[in-house]
């Protein structure tokens, strides 16, 4: 599996999570602690399925303005790492059937950094347009905004967790 980034095709975002990979994973792997940082607040999210394997569903619906659940990502696993890699695209759905509109593979990847972890999003596009419609739609931002929701829900578990020590 390649993490050569396509500039034609490809977006990335990367920052440093000021907390061990063990806490994002789990904030990554619990539906409870997924719901609460995945979509752009002041929205909110409901995980429908989260099987951990590949080949297993991630589904979740979004509500805007607290109106009525709306689909939002059905998606596979292709490649669940333990603390290290979560792969996912919305090509398939769960048990590896085709998707109807398929858009993006994402690579998430966490990596030991001084402070903390390095959490890296890589998500690839079948063409330029495609990518170029993801950036468009907000990719920096929305997925800049979910990134920094993971790391307000992770980080001050982080200090509360040296203070107790």
């Amino acid at each position: 599996m390649t993490e050569t980034v396509n500039p034609e095709t490809d977006l990335t975002l990367s920052r440093i999570i000021r907390a061990p990979r063990s806490a994002i994973w789990n904030a990554w792997t619990d539906p409870a602690s997924f719901a609460r940082w995945w979509v752009p607040a002041p929205a909110k999210c409901r995980v429908e399925k989260m099987e951990l394997r590949p080949g297993g569903a991630l589904v979740t619906r979004i509500s805007e303005d607290g109106g009525p659940f709306q689909p939002h990502l059905d998606a596979c696993f292709l490649a669940v790492d333990e603390q290290e890699r979560i792969v996912f695209t919305n090509a398939l759905t769960g048990g590896w059937r085709p998707a109807d509109q398929p858009f993006m593979t994402a690579i998430i990847t966490l990596r030991e950094h001084p402070q903390g972890t390095d959490y890296t999003a890589h998500v690839m596009h079948k063409s330029r347009a495609e990518r170029d419609m993801h950036e468009e739609m907000g990719f920096h931002d929305g997925w800049g905004t979910v990134a920094r929701q993971l790391a307000e829900l992770v980080e001050p578990a982080e200090r509360l967790a040296r203070k107790s020590a």
